[in-house]
């Protein structure tokens, strides 16, 4: 009898052909090391400081960038004589994104880390902590990478959009320092079961695993509440915002380019969701 074997995935023809435009510019040794100098250079860096680190010419440097910024892995601008070059932030999503699309690795991700720190405490949200609460939010606001909104939300219109039973507040020593809430996407009932999430750190206290324990709490509770599918958007600069979710289990979905302004500036963002492993 034949052996009956899982029908393979067909990745379409323009994802494949953008991919490999992709991964042809990276056959080059010269643009791996380029490219890694620049994406770890967040403030940018000059042509001359490359041609330093990669050993080559000025020009064969010059030309390797201008391959880079092609594709769009970077982006060049001139400031006096000088070249400065940055990454393009959507590339330190949009390269993982294709290479795990390519392998089929787009599928839900395991949850959770269970070396969350000891300091933190987890609860729900209290009446007490609207205040602290909005601040955050204001902190947020300030990095100018975590939402598109320019002021804070009235306690009211957050009280109104959030789910009641899906609200989290982190303490350290009694004092909040973070919080995160999930909003329904739709009122129709075949979406009860998707809701959209925000996580907020106050500045200071972030890099310290406080995001972590609060989304560790986020998603086990909506996994017992029957949440099938929680979602989120980070802007493609906030590296530290996806890596956060990925290791919450969020899997990225694909690159929303252009979804909106901030400030007259066009955006992009990194679409990431969760599937909750609960049948």
């Amino acid at each position: 009898m034949p052996i009956a074997l899982p029908q393979a995935q067909v990745l379409p023809t323009g994802e494949a052909a953008t991919y490999a435009e992709w991964f042809a510019c990276l056959a080059e040794p010269v643009r791996v090391k380029l490219l890694h100098a620049v994406a770890t250079s967040p403030q940018g860096i000059t042509v001359g400081a490359l041609t330093e680190i990669v050993g080559t010419s000025q020009s064969t440097t010059s030309h390797h960038v201008r391959k880079l910024a092609d594709v769009g892995f970077v982006h060049v601008r001139k400031e006096g004589t000088a070249t400065i070059v940055t990454v393009n932030a959507a590339c330190c999503a949009g390269l993982p994104h294709a290479a795990d699309a390519v392998m089929g690795l787009l599928a839900p991700r395991p949850c959770c880390p269970d070396n969350l720190p000891a300091e933190v405490t987890v609860r729900a949200l209290e009446p007490g902590d609207w205040r602290a609460v909005r601040r955050i939010y204001g902190e947020g606001i300030a990095t100018g990478i975590a939402t598109f909104e320019t002021t804070v939300p009235s306690r009211a219109t957050l009280d109104a959009k959030w789910l009641p039973e899906h609200r989290w507040v982190a303490e350290i020593d009694g004092e909040v320092v973070a919080w995160t809430a999930a909003s329904p996407v739709s009122t129709r009932d075949c979406y009860s079961g998707v809701a959209e999430t925000s996580v907020y750190v106050a500045d200071g206290h972030r890099g310290r695993g406080v995001g972590k324990a609060l989304l560790y709490k986020q998603v086990m509770a909506a996994d017992a509440a029957g949440l099938w599918t929680l979602q989120t958007s980070v802007f493609t600069e906030n590296r530290a915002g996806i890596a956060l979710h990925h290791a919450a289990g969020y899997r990225t979905v694909g690159i929303r380019e252009r979804i909106a302004q901030r400030d007259g500036t066009w955006h992009d963002t990194v679409f990431l969701e969760r599937r909750s492993p609960v049948d």
